[in-house]
């Protein structure tokens, strides 16, 4: 496979998860606003947007994380083949990408407390 078509097919995976993610907060967002004024609420119709956002947060985090630890992951290998003894440097540098996620996580989750 070409680096065209790897770029491609990634491109059109991202486009369809978005069209997925935006299409099911629409679907769910009505049943919960007819939740919430069965409750006696007032109707919030910004809550799909803000779902899609704490999503949209936490899903990069992960895809860059991913990003990261594929290229940093495999340099840590190719190192460690060479010379066993940077082993634990190689594994800090892979848990320093692997932080990513938790402040995508973390940001989602503080999206998510202003509703």
């Amino acid at each position: 496979m070409t680096a065209y078509a790897f770029r491609r097919k990634v491109r059109l995976s991202l486009v369809l998860t978005a069209a997925v993610l935006v299409a099911t907060a629409f679907v769910f967002t009505p049943s919960l606003s007819a939740a919430a004024e069965g409750a006696g609420e007032a109707v919030d119709y910004n809550l799909a947007w803000v779902c899609i956002a704490a999503a949209l947060a936490f899903g990069f985090g992960a895809l860059g994380a991913g990003m990261a630890i594929s290229h940093v992951g495999s340099a840590a290998m190719g190192a460690i083949s060479e010379k066993p003894e940077i082993a634990t440097n190689a594994l800090i540098f892979i848990a320093l990408a692997e932080g990513l996620v938790v402040f995508g996580f973390i940001t989602a989750l503080m999206i998510l407390g202003k509703v």
